[in-house]
């Protein structure tokens, strides 16, 4: 596998996102390393049953409240919560209401590459070092905010 080169982008309103239940993000920002997919879920929909082989997923509810059933017991997921599901367990992802749920499904089935960031002190520096041997830059000054 091979990771794509430079940057990507992709844009979603939340404020009012695509009506598809599942929309495969991953593709668009050619990600080739896990899986990113938006989903929504307007009231009363609910998702298939299922679990991975390999795969673990990480869901980040974004709006909404998300009933993630596992192995038959539910899990109440606010707005904000962040949860991971390994890949042995069968999951289904309800919307009960009151309104629309709208998360972020993450997976992954490899292991994780660990802290390769290398860190810069400015945007001259050719030289780097791990991350939390860099200090953090000072604030912004005032004249530069929006």
């Amino acid at each position: 596998m091979s990771i794509e080169p430079g940057l990507s982008r992709a844009h979603v309103d939340l404020d009012d996102p695509p009506h598809e239940r599942f929309v495969a993000l991953r593709r668009d920002l050619g990600v080739t390393s896990f899986g990113i997919n938006l989903m929504t879920l307007e009231v009363g929909e609910r998702g298939r049953i299922h679990r991975h082989e390999r795969q673990e997923e990480v869901y980040v509810v974004l709006d909404g409240t998300l009933d993630l059933i596992v192995e038959g017991e539910t899990h109440e997921c606010a707005r904000g919560d962040v949860v991971r599901v390994g890949p042995e367990l069968r999951r289904q992802l309800v919307n009960r209401g009151p309104g629309r749920v709208v998360l972020l499904a993450l997976g992954g089935s490899a292991e994780h590459a660990g802290r390769d960031g290398q860190a810069y002190a400015s945007w001259e520096a050719t030289e780097h070092a791990a991350p939390q041997e860099v200090p953090l830059p000072e604030n912004l000054d005032a004249d530069r905010l929006r």
